[in-house]
């Protein structure tokens, strides 16, 4: 494996993927980028630019039904077209539709790729992460699953245990669903509580189907959960079940939507809370399996306040060093934002001017966000050997 190498997926045709007037709107990818770049980031000794493609029928169809491919392909083109989740206000369709959602795809094939084969130890496509897609349907923005697609290629090339991690604030169903009854796969979504956020599922009794019991693991947590329980949560759920599946390699989805200016959720992280989020999913990539890890965008619509800043730390984090919290937000940023969407805060420096701080989840309380740990981990940490109600564990 190439020695502290990081690649990093990027092309401007991946902008592409746009519904328009819409709350996914391709600027916050396009900003997340100018910052990095602005910052630095980018140009840290091993990180390696990979220009992507399309995803081919074959990467697609590991996941997707062909049926469902043909329907995306004709969606553009037929004023009328209904159906397959697609041409709703959520899923409205656009020219290209087919090209530029498997273009996502294949960027995050080509992160897993270059993981997968040694060519960088980390991986990073801040475009991806378009979890709700299913097998045969359109949802939550979500035209094809590229965390879904990229984790069926591993497993057809030899992967035998796959982590997902997803913290946007919605459940990540789509790939849930894809391989609930899968033992190879691993999957856990900390999220806002399905009681009150699409897509209405993620409840601590979905663990897996037959023969695959224990691989699906949700954390919903309730309204207004901040960082401090929100890291408390991921602390006392994450890292113990992902040492417990010892994946040989990790994927997150890093959705932006947790913080607390996101005008679609009711979570309130920070930045800064994300931040630190993605430096815990780091060390445990580096812990358990080699430094092996591919981290992508998902949702977050504060496009200006929050994403840019929040994915410029995944990247900073990937690549190396974290940025220091008060780094400054440069100013021909500041006014490439003001200019992309004119009449919105711009953010000055690289932190909300939070300290977050873990504190270890005490096995009992009252606190929501507590009794939400001991939910999921009663119904999941048996099935893996583990005590759920000691802290230890």
């Amino acid at each position: 494996m190439a020695d502290d190498t990081t690649a990093v997926v990027w092309d401007s045709t991946l902008l592409d993927y746009d519904m328009g007037d819409h709350p996914l709107n391709p600027v916050r990818v396009e900003l997340t980028m100018a910052l990095a770049r602005e910052l630095g980031v980018l140009d840290r000794p091993g990180v390696q630019l990979i220009t992507p493609v399309e995803a081919t029928e074959t990467d697609l169809t590991r996941v997707h039904r062909a049926d469902y491919l043909d329907a995306v392909r004709l969606a553009p083109i037929d004023p009328f077209f209904t159906g397959w989740g697609l041409n709703t206000a959520d899923n409205p369709v656009f020219e290209d539709m087919h090209q530029a959602s498997a273009r996502i795809c294949g960027a995050t094939l080509a992160a897993v790729q270059a993981v997968w084969h040694g060519a960088a130890r980390r991986a990073v496509n801040v475009a991806g992460g378009l979890h709700h897609a299913m097998p045969a349907r359109a949802a939550g923005f979500c035209v094809y699953n590229d965390p879904a697609v990229a984790i069926a290629w591993l497993l057809e090339h030899g992967a035998t245990r796959i982590a997902y991690i997803d913290v946007d604030v919605h459940h990540g169903d789509g790939v849930q669903a894809a391989f609930y009854d899968d033992p190879r796969v691993l999957t856990v979504s900390l999220h806002e509580t399905p009681l009150a956020l699409f897509p209405g599922t993620g409840f601590a009794d979905e663990t897996g189907g037959p023969n695959a019991e224990g691989t699906a693991v949700n954390v919903p947590l309730p309204p207004g959960t901040g960082d401090d329980g929100w890291l408390r949560a991921f602390h006392a759920v994450v890292p113990s079940v992902v040492r417990a599946f010892a994946p040989e390699i990790i994927i997150s989805q890093c959705g932006a939507d947790a913080h607390r200016l996101d005008p679609l959720a009711d979570l309130r992280l920070s930045v800064d809370g994300q931040r630190a989020a993605y430096i815990a999913m780091r060390a445990l990539a580096d812990e358990i399996c080699d430094g092996r890890w591919i981290a992508t965008g998902g949702g977050g619509y504060a496009l200006v306040e929050v994403v840019p800043r929040a994915w410029t730390h995944l990247l900073a984090v990937a690549t190396g060093e974290p940025l220091d919290p008060s780094t400054r937000v440069p100013a021909p940023w500041r006014s490439l934002a003001a200019q992309r969407r004119p009449g919105t805060t711009i953010p000055e420096a690289m932190t909300d001017g939070t300290e977050p701080s873990v504190t270890p989840w005490p096995g009992s309380s009252d606190n929501p966000v507590d009794r939400a740990v001991l939910a999921t981990r009663t119904a999941v940490f048996p099935l893996h050997g583990l005590d759920p109600h000691d802290p230890r564990d």
